[in-house]
């Protein structure tokens, strides 16, 4: 029996460092404060980038924003940035970590990122097969551990895509969308995406007005204060019709 380590509830993936903290980090850091395990994988250290040193700089601002959100693990795969390609490869070193870790949910980039890197659109591709490559048996030489040996097959429950592109409003098709509430951990995401002062000098400022923008936006949609959008990558369904369609009660404000 393989001496697994504790499993993950939830592991996001992005294609660089600051991905997964500017589409979902809000939600990351709830899911922490409701007691959640909450993981993240890059795929690539994000390396080369004009401003940063180099990997060790970017590292750092990693591991401060892991910190930042609370995360319980964070892990960067050997893949290269601006060359990143969806290959059999990749797919199995991503699978993988899913074996490992045995998250219920995995979050990932929803597609194509219009005007930025291409490297996202791979990332979707990665992730996607790798959900699936997780839960494939007979094929052990292809997911072995290094110290574990062969890693046993896991089933991941649910599949949820977070759109990256800021560059245009249209959503790619999905099997329903819907906001998670990040009012309370808004200051988190923001200071998590602050840790990259690499990426993100002064002359880049616009990108603190386009989070505040769509924080604000999909939040007021759903009736919350700031909110991040989620495409789910199977068919929304509900058991309990009010309880899903009525307005969210805020238990704070709640008499």
């Amino acid at each position: 029996m393989v001496d697994l380590p504790a499993p993950l509830d939830v592991i996001a993936v992005g294609a660089h460092p600051d991905d997964v903290e500017i589409g979902c980090g809000g939600t990351l850091a709830r899911l922490v404060e409701q007691g959640y395990r909450v993981g993240l994988v890059d795929l690539t250290d994000g390396e080369p980038t004009p401003c940063s040193s180099g990997p060790e700089e970017r590292m750092a601002e990693a591991k401060a924003a892991a910190e930042a959100l609370g995360l319980h693990y964070r892990h960067t795969l050997d893949l290269p940035n601006r060359r990143l390609f969806d290959s059999f490869e990749a797919r199995c070193e991503l699978a993988k970590i899913f074996r490992k870790y045995r998250p219920k949910v995995v979050l990932g980039i929803a597609a194509k990122t219009p005007m930025a890197s291409p490297d996202h659109w791979q990332a979707t591709q990665i992730t996607d097969a790798a959900v699936f490559y997780s839960r494939l048996c007979k094929w052990d030489e292809h997911f072995t551990d290094p110290e574990l040996g062969p890693l046993p097959v896991h089933r991941i429950d649910k599949q949820v895509w977070y759109p990256l592109g800021f560059s245009t409003s249209a959503l790619p098709p999905n099997g329903g969308s819907f906001v998670a509430d990040i009012s309370s951990t808004y200051d988190k995401k923001l200071a998590a995406v602050k840790c990259y002062a690499s990426q993100f000098p002064p002359e880049k400022k616009r990108v603190w007005d386009i989070l505040e923008g769509a924080s604000l936006y999909h939040g007021s949609s759903a009736g919350f204060e700031r909110g991040e959008l989620f495409l789910s990558a199977t068919t929304v369904g509900t058991r309990d019709f009010l309880q899903t369609v009525l307005p969210p009660v805020d238990p704070v404000a709640a008499p």
